[in-house]
């Protein structure tokens, strides 16, 4: 367990200001996914199987030119043109996501060839939390002074590890959760601000759950099997892990920020399902209108779910208005973050 009250007497504030995203051209539907598989595999789906279990109309795809670093850096260069910045303005660039062009070097470089900027550049990897733990890293290196002004980017491509051609019934009910994937980048800006910024971060992690789901090909355990290289998991053991252990978390926010759901301008969620969500809704009690829904038209974005959720609100936010993150990730990880607007 990580808390961290950074509106502490005395402490700077370091706050994100200024927000990118981006969605790759192609938009593949729900009945179209289910189709490909269907005609490959020769399995008897229901129709309309995918989109009424998921509750998602479309995800967009990533193009075979395209990759996790192309995402970043596309949405890289939206933020710092928003927040009046060059590449060379920015000293730290973590490029933090659960998809990579490679194993090595770290995908922070190629980001950082494509930009042309001369930062400190490394990767920070905690599946669909590392978006915004990589945040939560630049703010902290900002405040130890090791950063003035840092580029945190995602650019997930989850897509890539989806199972078109299942075997049999097992297989497809094995990497279900894959279908819900689509690919996305985001980035923001972190830099010291006069008010608001990051208030306060905690974090729950529960490792003896790693096994639960993940894609776990490429590393030392199974480096060149390709069996790995799709997304394996059951989505139903997430869910009763995050059910069991998010609602504690929330409360603690709760109780040490002092701040009710009416307090937030937003709250953004990791969204893997819409069933997810509406669960999520329902055992916390968050007010339907606080949410920022995208998971019907994107998918399952993995970690850039926040930075595009961000992106959409993002110029409705006034000084003072306060956005709850909630970060779901594979581990399994429970972030949360509070951030206000300067």
């Amino acid at each position: 367990m990580y808390r961290d009250q950074s509106s502490s007497a005395g402490a700077r504030r370091v706050g994100i200001t200024a927000v990118g995203s981006y969605l790759p051209e192609r938009v593949l539907a729900s009945e179209e996914l289910q189709r490909g598989v269907a005609e490959s595999s020769g399995l008897p789906l229901p129709p309309r199987m995918l989109e009424r279990a998921t509750g998602i109309l479309t995800r967009r795809v990533a193009a075979d030119g395209e990759y996790a670093s192309t995402l970043a850096a596309a949405a890289a260069r939206t933020a710092l043109d928003r927040a009046g910045l060059t590449p060379a303005d920015i000293d730290l660039l973590l490029f933090a996501s659960a998809s990579r062009d490679m194993v090595e070097p770290a995908t922070a470089h190629i980001v950082q060839a494509e930009l042309g900027s001369r930062a400190h550049a490394l990767d920070v990897t905690n599946a669909c939390n590392s978006f915004v733990n990589g945040i939560d890293t630049a703010h902290a290196m900002i405040l130890a002074g090791r950063a003035r002004r840092a580029l945190v980017v995602t650019g997930e491509t989850p897509s890539r590890a989806v199972r078109h051609r299942p075997a049999d019934l097992g297989q497809f009910r094995d990497g279900f959760a894959g279908y819900t994937f689509g690919d996305a980048g985001a980035a923001v800006v972190l830099e010291p601000v006069p008010a608001g910024g990051i208030l306060d971060v905690d974090t729950e992690t529960r490792s003896e759950h790693w096994p639960v789901g993940g894609i776990f090909g490429g590393g030392s355990r199974h480096p060149r099997e390709e069996e790995h290289t799709y997304f394996h998991g059951d989505g139903n053991e997430l869910r009763d892990v995050f059910e069991k252990v998010g609602t504690s978390v929330l409360d603690r926010v709760r109780h040490r920020t002092g701040l009710g759901w009416d307090d937030y301008r937003h709250v953004l969620v990791h969204q893997v399902t819409l069933p997810y969500l509406e669960r999520f809704r329902e055992i916390t009690g968050v007010p339907e209108d606080r949410l920022v829904v995208t998971v019907p038209e994107t998918g399952n974005i993995a970690s850039a779910t926040l930075g595009v959720q961000l992106d959409r609100v993002h110029d409705g936010l006034r000084p003072g208005d306060r956005v709850l993150f909630v970060g779901l990730g594979g581990g399994v990880s429970i972030t949360t973050m509070v951030w206000e607007k300067a």
